[in-house]
């Protein structure tokens, strides 16, 4: 939780009683680091204070029972495939996934350009679409290089993660 502010720097709740004085674009880049990694929970303590940070689904109750791999543990890299928000669907086209659940948009801004049109061509690491999760906007970008062949999620609908958002054909 964001609180007070001191010296123009807001004062985060911690666990313990007591504040911690940390500037919001140092959260939000933590933030962004969990999300882009492999990480599921950041700890950071200082002075006493701990500041803990879990990404949704470490947070999250399984719906369903959850089937064991034949070995009894998914390994890393099938745990890798799983993550991933690109998938080849055929030869030479891939589907982008939502890799997480929210609102999607397609534009930076309601008065702003989309980031993408059908028969754009997008590079590796380009923004393609937001996603706002929990007050956050987080930009997915492009996992490979090639022309948008179709735009599959409706412009400011909830979308679900693992659900298909484009279909980009490489080039």
């Amino acid at each position: 939780m964001v609180g007070k502010l001191y010296n123009d720097t807001p004062l985060v709740r911690l666990e313990k009683d007591g504040w911690l004085s940390v500037k919001l674009e140092d959260i939000q880049i933590l933030v962004q680091t969990i999300q882009e990694s492999d990480l599921v929970e950041l700890v950071w303590e200082t002075n006493g204070s701990r500041l803990v940070l879990k990404k949704a689904a470490a947070c999250a109750l399984p719906s369903a029972p959850i089937a064991a791999s034949p070995a009894g543990e998914a390994t890393g890299q099938e745990l890798a495939q799983e993550q991933k928000t690109a998938e080849e669907v055929e030869e030479g086209r891939f589907t982008i996934l939502a890799p997480m659940v929210g609102t999607f948009y397609r534009a930076p801004a309601p008065d702003a350009e989309p980031y993408v049109q059908v028969g754009t061509i997008v590079e590796i690491g380009q923004p393609l679409c937001i996603i706002e999760a929990m007050k956050l906007m987080n930009e997915i970008e492009s996992e490979v290089r090639g022309r948008i062949i179709e735009i599959l999620a409706e412009n400011a609908q909830p979308v679900e993660y693992g659900q298909p958002l484009f279909v980009i054909e490489q080039v």
